[in-house]
C-alpha cells in the first residue's frame, strides 16, 4: 500500500483518558480510535493487525480440527434463565425487549446457543466427539471500562465449544491446550498458563493463558523454585503453624482502636499475629468470616466453600441479628454463623475481637473459638510457601487473553442435550469451552513490546511486513525505485507499505516506528551508489544493502524471525 492519497494518520500527543501504554499507542498510531465508554474504531492500519491475529487463530483451530460457524448476537433471553445466567451476570448483561415485549439480549458468551446448536445433530456416542468455534461480537455491560482494549464493553471473541463422552472428552481438552499454546507462541507472547476461578462459567477446571505485563488487571502468582502457577483468586500455600504454647485469653482494652493495624500498634504486636473480622451477608443470613490480619479474604474461594454465586457485606440491620460489634468482632461467644480460614486453627495466641467496643482478646487459641466452617478464604501473600515444592511465592501481574474450561455437563443437562452410549443409556454431553479475546491479544503484544519510538510488532501480527520510506519523492528515479522493490516484494508474498508522501525524511521515520513495522527499507542519499538502507525496527542502527541484495536481505531477516 501506498501512504499518498490513502486514509493515514498519527497522533503526536497521547491520550489523556487512557491509562495503558497499549491504548495509548494504538491511539497515536491510527490504529484505533476510542467512540465510547468501552467502545473503540478499529481504523484500517488497527484493522490489519486485527485480521491477522484472528487469521492466526483460524489456521490453528482448522488445524485442530474445529469447524467454524457464526452465531448472532442478539439473543433471546430465556436460553440464559434456564441454566441460571441471567442471574449470573448481573448487571454486565445488557437486555431489552423487542417490538412485542419480548425479552432479548447481547450476548455475553454462546454456550448455551452451541449446545442448542449440537443437538441438531448428536444422538449417539458415535457422533462424539467434535469441536464449533466462531470469531464474533460479545457484549458486557463492565462497570469501569479501562486500558484501552484490555476492559471494553464491545469486543470480538474467539469461542469453542467441544462436545465430547468422558472418554474423548481429555484428548479433546489437550488439542486445545496445544492450539493456544501454538497461537501465542507464534506471536511472541510471553505468558504463563494458570489454574483460574471457573466464575459464571461453572465447570470443573478453568486454565488462562496469561500474557505477562505490568499493566495485567489479574495477579498471577509464580514460584521461584518450580513451575507453579495459579491466579490469585485461587492460589493456595503450604501453611505453617507456630510453636508457641497456648496461654490464657484474656480481655484488655483497647480504645478507638477499629482497624486491626490499629490494634496491632497500640497493643505492640505483628499484624500476622492477629485474626481480623469480615462482617458479611451470604444469601440473606449475616456470617462472619475470620482470617489472618494481614491476608485479605477471598470472596471466590469464600463462594465455592459454602456454594453459593455471590457473598456482600452485611448491613447494619442484618449485622443487629448478632452480638458482633463492628470494629471488635471477634469469633469467640460470637452468636452466628462462623467461618475461619483453615490458617487459624493452627495460629497461638493471637488477638481478636471481643464484640465489645474498646476492646479485644489477647492470646486467643482455636480452643477458644466455637466455628462452623473452616477452610481456605484468604488470598496468599508474596513469601509464602509453594503448596508444590516449598519455594517462595511471588507475584506477577497479567493480562488475560485466552481461557480453557471444562464445563462438564452443566449446560448439556439444563438444555437437555444428551447422547445414547454403547449400552443405549443416555447421558450428558461433555462440554469444553476455550475463548480468546484478539484484541487484548494485540494490546499484549504492544504491552510487552514497545520503546520510547512507540510499537514493535512481531512480524506475524505486524499491518505491514516491510515500510519502504522515500526519503526525497521529489527524486523521481529514487520513487520508481521504491514502486517497483513493492512489486517485488509483494509478488514475493511480503506485505509492503510506501511512505511516499511529500515529508521530512524524519517525520516518516517516527512514523514508521510508531507503526511498529518489523523492517525498514529507506530510499535515501546511498541510492545513487546503488544501495539502500535496511533497518529493523528493534535495533537502533541500519546497514547499506546493494539494490541487488535487498530483497534476499528481507527474505532471509522475515525468516529469521518467524
Amino acid at each position: 500500500m501506498r501512504i499518498k492519497n490513502s486514509f493515514f494518520y498519527t497522533l503526536r500527543e497521547d491520550s489523556s483518558d487512557d491509562a495503558s501504554r497499549s491504548g495509548s499507542l494504538l491511539t497515536r498510531a491510527g490504529m484505533i480510535k476510542k467512540a465510547g465508554s468501552g467502545l473503540y474504531v478499529f481504523m484500517p492500519m488497527g484493522l490489519r493487525v486485527l485480521r491477522k491475529v484472528e487469521g492466526i487463530i483460524k489456521e490453528e483451530m482448522d488445524r485442530s480440527g474445529a469447524q467454524e460457524l457464526v452465531m448472532p448476537s442478539m439473543l433471546p433471553i430465556d436460553v440464559y434463565e434456564q441454566c441460571g445466567r441471567v442471574e449470573a451476570f448481573g448487571d454486565g448483561m445488557f437486555k431489552f425487549k423487542d417490538r412485542n415485549l419480548r425479552d432479548y439480549c447481547l450476548g455475553p458468551t454462546h454456550e448455551e446457543m452451541f449446545a442448542l446448536a449440537a443437538k441438531e445433530m448428536v444422538r449417539s456416542y458415535k457422533d462424539l466427539p467434535f469441536n464449533l468455534y466462531q470469531q464474533a461480537d460479545k457484549f458486557r455491560d463492565e462497570p469501569r471500562p479501562r486500558y484501552g482494549l484490555i476492559r471494553t464493553r464491545e469486543f470480538i471473541m474467539k469461542d469453542a465449544y467441544t462436545f465430547d463422552t468422558p472418554e474423548t472428552q481429555p484428548e479433546s481438552y489437550k488439542k486445545m491446550y496445544d492450539a493456544y499454546c501454538r497461537i501465542f507462541d507464534r506471536m511472541k507472547i510471553d505468558y504463563k498458563i494458570v489454574r483460574a476461578d471457573v466464575g459464571a462459567m461453572g465447570g470443573d477446571l478453568s486454565e488462562e493463558y496469561q500474557a505477562l505485563t505490568d499493566i495485567g488487571e489479574d495477579t498471577i502468582v509464580l514460584c521461584d523454585g518450580c513451575d507453579y502457577a495459579e491466579n490469585l483468586e485461587v492460589a493456595t500455600t503450604k501453611m505453617v503453624g507456630d510453636n508457641d504454647k497456648p496461654k490464657k485469653l484474656e480481655k484488655v482494652k483497647t480504645p478507638n482502636c477499629k482497624t486491626i493495624e490499629d490494634v496491632c500498634n497500640f497493643l505492640n504486636v505483628p499484624v500476622e499475629k492477629s485474626v481480623k473480622a469480615l462482617l458479611m451477608n451470604v444469601d440473606d443470613e449475616f456470617v462472619c468470616f475470620f482470617v489472618r490480619g494481614d491476608r485479605e479474604f477471598n470472596v471466590s474461594k469464600a463462594c465455592k466453600l459454602l456454594g453459593v454465586s455471590e457473598i456482600n457485606f452485611a448491613n447494619d440491620e442484618l449485622i443487629a441479628t448478632s452480638n458482633a460489634c463492628p470494629g471488635f468482632t471477634g469469633p469467640v461467644g460470637l452468636n452466628c454463623k462462623v467461618v475461619i480460614d483453615e490458617e487459624v486453627k493452627l495460629m497461638h495466641n493471637f488477638v481478636v475481637g471481643a464484640n465489645e467496643e474498646d476492646y479485644h482478646f489477647i492470646n486467643c487459641n482455636i480452643d477458644d473459638i466455637k466455628y462452623d466452617v473452616s477452610g481456605d478464604i484468604s488470598n496468599v501473600i508474596e513469601g509464602d510457601i509453594c503448596p508444590d515444592c516449598g519455594g517462595k511465592l511471588y507475584f506477577k501481574k497479567g493480562i488475560e487473553i485466552g481461557n480453557l474450561f471444562k464445563l462438564g455437563t452443566k449446560y448439556s443437562e439444563a438444555l437437555g442435550l444428551t447422547y445414547l452410549d454403547k449400552d443405549n443409556k443416555a447421558n450428558p454431553v461433555v462440554m469444553g469451552s476455550y475463548g480468546i479475546g484478539p484484541a487484548r491479544v494485540i494490546s499484549s503484544v504492544v504491552e510487552q513490546n514497545n520503546d520510547e519510538h512507540g510499537i514493535i510488532f512481531p512480524v506475524s501480527i505486524a499491518p505491514y511486513t516491510v515500510c519502504i520510506v522515500v526519503a526525497n519523492v521529489k527524486d523521481e528515479d529514487a520513487l520508481n525505485y521504491a514502486y517497483s522493490l513493492e512489486k517485488e516484494l509483494e509478488e514475493a508474498g511480503i506485505d509492503v507499505l510506501v511512505d511516499d508522501r511529500d515529508e521530512r525524511a524524519g517525520v516518516k521515520f517516527n512514523d514508521m516506528d510508531l507503526l511498529g513495522i518489523p523492517f525498514r527499507v529507506t530510499v535515501g542519499r546511498a541510492f545513487k551508489d546503488g544501495e539502500v538502507e535496511f533497518k529493523l525496527r528493534r535495533d537502533s542502527d541500519s546497514t547499506n544493502i546493494s539494490t541487488d541484495k535487498i530483497v534476499k536481505t528481507i527474505e532471509k531477516a522475515i525468516e529469521k524471525e518467524l
